[in-house]
């Protein structure tokens, strides 16, 4: 996976990366590049220092340290050496380059009456990796049918960052929007119109507007547009008959998700939360699924096995999960995603 963002380096750090095993560079998942700081790696869940001869250590001693002008060089190459053009994305806090690639930045922010502007002095980046894992979806998404109304069920998919959620909901997308539905449903189901709101630009990848990942045929992108804004437009315009966005969690995309679900429109989401009973803690996504907005509930989790998931049913849940929780886990089905396992990790892009 180096491949895919090694044209985002400064020679120094290309070089030294590709210093590392093959298998090692396959797997990458983040590189961690701090001003005169040692460098960090992640790769299959772990995380390691690299040192100048490409050798990786569990702690930071005689670890490689990135210099003000090698960090410099590589601001200036994900920037396009334009920060005026990046504008909007450093007040976010990241830059999503082609190929749906996400570069944290961590440095020093400017402040407007209490609210952040910017950043500048910028001596911290984490880039993650984006992939295309193709048929990641093709275990869990039997679970997901809605088998009267030959389409999905409205889903919300849980789990801590880099577990897998936004490959997932790329793939499910894919599916969908092809017909690849399971052989049962397979030569019945048509595909179904998609629409998706990638607000940071890593579900679908686009670039002036042209997804590069594979979204399926029927799929509509709405692209570096805010979660809500973005499904009440593509409502408006596009008749979506499923509607997928990653990350929801503020107040105006419950409203959104509510609208979609008033329509008829299924709605596949992503969330952070390490399990169920966490999601409700949130009161954005307690009220949707009280209200039963969501029919199903995915948790994901990273296991030396790979990336594993677990379905919850809307007969699991009922509407009061608080006191409920200990049946859930009872009714609830469980299963590995093999694609998303070994030497294809997936990316919480």
């Amino acid at each position: 996976m180096l491949a895919r963002v090694i044209h985002l380096l400064p020679l120094e750090l290309k070089t030294l990366l590709e210093r590392l095993p093959e298998s090692i560079q396959e797997q990458l998942e983040e590189i961690r590049v701090r001003e005169g700081r040692p460098l960090e790696i992640g790769f299959r869940g772990q995380s390691r220092f690299m040192t100048m001869d490409g050798s990786l250590r569990q702690t930071a001693d005689g670890a490689y340290k990135p210099s003000a002008d090698t960090c410099r060089k590589l601001l200036e190459r994900i920037t396009n050496y334009s920060l005026y053009a990046m504008e909007e994305e450093l007040r976010r806090g990241f830059i999503t380059v082609s190929g749906g690639h996400r570069i944290g930045l961590a440095g020093r922010t400017i402040l407007d009456s209490g609210v952040v502007r910017g950043i500048r002095d910028i001596g911290a980046f984490n880039i993650r990796v984006a992939r295309e894992v193709i048929g990641a979806s093709a275990l869990l998404l039997p679970k997901l049918l809605d088998r009267t109304r030959k389409t999905l069920h409205s889903s919300l998919i849980l789990a801590p960052p880099q577990q897998g959620k936004t490959t997932l909901v790329r793939d499910i997308a894919r599916s969908v929007s092809y017909g690849l539905w399971p052989p049962l449903e397979a030569n019945v189901w048509q595909g179904r119109k998609v629409g998706i709101v990638d607000e940071r630009s890593e579900i679908a990848a686009c670039v002036r507007g042209i997804p590069t990942f594979d979204v399926g045929p029927r799929t509509d992108v709405m692209d570096a547009c805010p979660k809500a804004e973005g499904m009440m437009m593509l409502l408006r315009s596009m008749s979506p008959e499923v509607l997928i966005a990653d990350e929801i969690g503020r107040p105006e995309d419950g409203e959104a998700i509510r609208e979609a679900s008033h329509a008829g429109i299924s709605v596949v989401a992503t969330a952070h939360a390490y399990d169920l009973q966490d999601a409700r803690g949130r009161p954005v996504l307690r009220r949707l699924l009280d209200e039963g907005a969501f029919t199903q509930v995915v948790e994901l989790k990273r296991t030396e096995h790979g990336i594993m998931h677990r379905v919850v049913s809307a007969e699991a849940m009922g509407r009061n999960l608080a006191r409920e929780h200990p049946a859930v886990q009872k009714q609830a089905s469980a299963g590995p995603i093999p694609a998303l396992s070994g030497r294809q990790r997936a990316d919480d892009l």
